[in-house]
């Protein structure tokens, strides 16, 4: 990967266990609402929107089985943070949503959020 690849959940999804309602990821909202807010910085990144049932296959071939929450940043090869969570063969990500924002300060330039 030569981009640092961002996986979001898509908003409106079921989870079996409340049957009968609907749901977003209010992490990936706020994250979501920060690229709409800067859509020039929002381009230096990929970003995958995905499904809510795991297996999240897409994810898993990156990060494994083990790492499936989300919001996750997974970095761009040979790439490190000191805000990344973890690392996966050798893939360094950050599924921690304070550490998303601050990487995405840190790394492509994104305004610091208030504190």
């Amino acid at each position: 990967m030569n981009r640092d690849l961002l996986f979001l959940l898509r908003p409106d999804f079921e989870d079996p266990a409340f049957p009968g309602r609907r749901f977003y990821c209010w992490h990936c909202a706020l994250i979501e609402g920060v690229l709409a807010s800067f859509p020039a910085l929002a381009d230096q990144l990929d970003v995958a929107r995905i499904g809510w049932p795991r297996p999240r296959q897409a994810v898993v071939a990156l990060v494994g089985e083990e790492n499936q929450s989300l919001p996750l940043l997974v970095l761009a090869d040979g790439a490190t943070s000191p805000h990344q969570t973890g690392s996966y063969h050798g893939r360094a990500f950050i599924a921690d949503k304070d550490g998303i924002l601050a990487a995405l300060s840190e790394r492509h330039g994104f305004p610091d959020p208030h504190p």
